[in-house]
């Protein structure tokens, strides 16, 4: 029994650390993986499950270990950001597959992305021809962005010289039966007037909404929640 409960609390102190590291990475490293940030996780990973497997371990150990990578990362990354060279040679840049319709074959060969990995990631961007395409660049993450020549791109209210109305942000009012009031206060509205909105639309109050938004201009989405079975 007592060793279930070091074996809890262990993996409660490693979580905790984990969460901490990785929210002071940023979101940036949250929202994609580069080089150094792959091996961190990967390294991570494995640290993180030695002190849990075996409680003979000390738990400073794996601890300083985690945290030492993570230094080390936010170091690193800091001074990529400060010298392009450097980062260039870590992270490598960013390369054309697709110039004017042409595909690349030796980016192609060089960064070892087949036709099939092509023609699947333009698929995904709802682009089957690529000679629409005027410039696909592979990024440094792996991810591809493409740019269509200009008339194959969706045509824009600018273009049409007309006059394109924006809602502005929408707010979430109420969410699973939870008001959201910083959300109301943020949107300019009041308690009384949820209250009001809610049963127009045949609620009884926002415990019986499933989600509520308003946006800028007054749009209100509403979604009741549905009876439980």
């Amino acid at each position: 029994m007592c060793t279930m409960a070091i074996v809890i609390i262990r993996t409660t102190i490693v979580f905790l650390m984990l969460l901490l590291c990785m929210r002071l990475m940023g979101k940036r490293q949250l929202g994609e993986l580069e080089l150094s940030e792959l091996v961190v996780s990967v390294l991570v990973a494995d640290l993180a499950s030695l002190p849990l497997q075996d409680v003979g371990i000390p738990l400073i150990n794996g601890l300083v270990s985690i945290l030492t990578l993570f230094c080390l990362e936010l170091i690193l990354s800091g001074t990529a950001l400060r010298f392009g060279r450097l980062r260039t040679f870590l992270f490598g840049k960013p390369c054309f597959l697709i110039e004017k319709g042409v595909i690349n074959q030796r980016e192609m060969a060089r960064n070892r992305f087949t036709l099939d990995e092509l023609t699947e990631e333009l698929r995904r961007q709802s682009i089957t021809d690529p000679a629409t395409v005027e410039y696909a660049v592979l990024e440094t993450d792996g991810t591809l962005n493409v740019l269509l020549f200009p008339e194959y791109q969706p045509v824009t209210a600018g273009q049409l010289r007309c006059q394109g109305e924006s809602g502005g942000y929408p707010y979430i009012l109420v969410n699973d039966g939870r008001v959201m009031s910083d959300n109301l206060r943020r949107a300019g509205r009041s308690e009384a007037w949820l209250q009001k909105e809610c049963r127009a639309r045949g609620a009884a109050s926002p415990k019986d909404v499933f989600l509520m938004t308003c946006d800028d201009a007054g749009r209100i989405y509403f979604a009741p929640k549905e009876a439980s079975e």
